[in-house]
C-alpha cells in the first residue's frame, strides 16, 4: 500500500505518467475522496471546538446556549458519519492502487515491452524431432493427465513412478541449495492461510476470484510467499538481523480464472503445484542489492541443471501488483519451441509491508521504520520436470537426469515402459 501522503502530492501524476499501471485503480477518485474527507474533517473540528467552548462556560446555560449545543450535538453526529463514509471509501481504494514501478522499469502497455536483460546456455540440437512433455510423460508411464482429470478435474495431473520422484528429488535439491549454500531458512508453512495474510501480500482484495477459500473461511495458499511473509507481521523486527531470508516448499493453488484457454495441454498451468520459495525481508537502502541476489540465487538452479534460460525485466503494463521491480525467469522448451516463465522475482519495496505492518527499528529508542520484502520463485516444480524432460530427452523416448539431479534422483536417467 502506498502512503496516503504520497498518494495526496502524486496521484495525478502518476495516473498522467503511467496509465498502463494506474488507470482504473480507483485512483483517479483519490484527490476528490482526499478533498472531501479532509474538509469534513475540519468542519467537524471547528464544531467539537465550539462545543467545547459552550461547555467550558460556569453556569447554568441560557436557553440560547442550549438549544445551540443540541443543534451541534446533532451535527458533529451527521458529520462523523460523513467522515466514516469517505474514511471508508478512501482506504478501499487506496488497497486497490498498484506500487510505483522503480526507474529501471520498462515503459509499455503489456508483455510486448518487457526487456531482455540476459540469456544463458544454447538450446540444445536435437537430430529428431524434440516431443513435448504432455508425449513425452505419458509414454515413460510417468505424467498421467487422464487419472489426473478423473480424480479432480481438469489442470490437475498424477506423477506416477519416476516422475513423483523426480519431483521429489528437485524439491529437495533446490532446498539444499538455498539453504547449505545460499543462506536461507527453510521453513514448512501451512498451506491454508487467513485473509489478513492475502491482505498483507496483495491477494486481497484484488485477485479474490483467484484463490480456493474454504467453507470455514480459510484459504489455500496461491503461493508460499503469502505466509512466509505474513510470519511477521505486526512485528518490529531488530534492524541488525535483516536481510532474513526463508525458503520454503509447498503446494500452491491457483483457480487460474484469469486464463481461460491458456495452456490448456500438459502441466503448465495447474491448479495444484508445487513450488520452492525463497524470500528476504531487507533493509531499504539494500533492497536492490537484494533483489538482484534473490535473482540469481533463482538462476543458479537452472544453471545447475543446465537449463537455457533467460532474465526479463517486466515492463510497466506487465508488472504484477504489489512489485515494483520484476524479473521474470524463462527456461527453454524444444518440445513447444519457445521459453516459459519458471520463476518471477520481485522487489515490493515497503508496499506489502505497510499492508502487513512490518517494522524494523535500526537502534534502540528509534522510530521503526517498514522493512522491504522481496521474494521469488526458486523454483516453480511443475515447470522445471517439464524442462529436464524437454531437454533431455533421447531420440528412443527416454530421458536423461542432470548431474546436478542425480544423487537425489538415485539414478542417470528415464527409460521408456516396456
Amino acid at each position: 500500500m502506498l502512503p496516503r501522503e504520497f498518494l495526496r502530492e502524486n496521484a495525478a501524476r502518476l495516473l498522467q505518467d503511467m496509465p498502463e499501471r494506474f488507470a482504473g485503480s480507483g485512483i483517479e477518485r483519490f484527490g476528490e475522496l482526499d478533498r472531501l474527507r479532509r474538509e469534513t474533517v475540519t468542519r467537524l473540528e471547528e464544531k467539537r471546538r465550539r462545543r467545547n467552548e459552550l461547555t467550558s462556560v460556569r453556569g447554568k446555560p441560557s436557553p440560547e446556549v442550549l438549544a445551540e449545543m443540541k443543534a451541534l450535538k446533532e451535527e458533529i453526529r451527521l458529520l462523523e458519519q460523513e467522515e466514516e463514509r469517505h474514511s471508508l471509501d478512501l482506504s478501499v481504494i487506496e488497497t486497490r492502487i498498484p506500487n510505483v514501478p522503480h526507474d529501471s522499469v520498462p515503459r509499455g502497455k503489456d508483455e510486448t515491452a518487457n526487456r531482455l536483460e540476459r540469456s544463458w546456455g544454447e538450446p540444445r540440437a536435437f537430430s529428431f524431432p524434440a516431443r513435448a512433455h504432455w508425449d513425452l510423460g505419458p509414454a515413460l508411464g510417468i505424467l498421467d493427465f487422464e487419472r489426473g482429470v478423473k480424480v479432480a478435474g481438469a489442470r490437475f495431473t498424477v506423477l506416477m513412478g519416476a516422475g513423483a520422484r523426480l519431483s521429489r528429488a528437485l524439491a529437495a535439491f533446490m532446498l539444499d541449495l538455498h539453504t547449505r549454500e545460499h543462506g536461507y531458512t527453510e521453513v514448512f508453512p501451512p498451506v491454508l492461510t487467513n485473509s489478513d495474510s492475502l491482505f498483507g501480500t496483495g491477494q486481497l482484495p484484488k485477485f479474490e476470484e483467484d484463490l480456493f477459500r474454504t467453507r470455514e473461511g480459510y484459504y489455500l495458499i496461491p503461493t508460499a510467499e503469502v505466509p512466509l511473509t505474513s510470519m511477521h507481521r505486526d512485528e518490529i523486527l531488530p534492524g541488525e538481523v535483516l536481510p532474513i531470508r526463508y525458503s520454503a516448499y509447498t503446494s500452491c493453488f491457483r483457480s487460474e480464472a484469469g486464463a481461460a484457454g491458456r495452456d490448456t495441454r500438459g502441466m503448465i498451468r495447474q491448479h495444484q503445484f508445487e513450488k520452492v520459495e525463497i524470500m528476504m525481508f531487507a533493509l531499504p537502502e539494500d533492497s536492490w542489492e537484494q533483489h538482484e541476489r534473490l535473482t540469481g540465487h533463482a538462476e543458479e538452479v537452472l544453471r545447475r541443471l543446465g537449463l537455457p534460460y533467460r532474465v526479463v525485466s517486466l515492463s510497466t503494463g506487465d508488472l504484477g501488483f504489489g512489485a515494483a521491480r520484476t524479473y521474470d525467469l524463462e527456461v527453454w522448451l524444444p518440445g513447444q519451441q519457445g521459453f516459459k516463465e519458471i520463476s518471477s522475482c520481485s522487489n515490493f519495496t515497503d508496499f506489502q509491508a505497510r499492508r502487513a505492518s512490518i517494522r524494523f527499528r535500526r537502534a534502540e529508542g528509534e522510530k521503526p521504520e517498514f522493512v522491504h520484502t522481496l521474494n521469488g520463485s526458486g523454483l516453480a516444480i511443475g515447470r522445471t520436470l517439464v524442462a529436464i524432460l524437454e531437454n533431455y530427452q533421447r531420440e528412443d523416448g527416454s530421458v536423461e537426469i542432470p548431474q546436478a539431479l542425480r544423487p537425489y534422483f538415485g539414478s542417470d536417467e528415464i527409460r521408456m515402459r516396456s
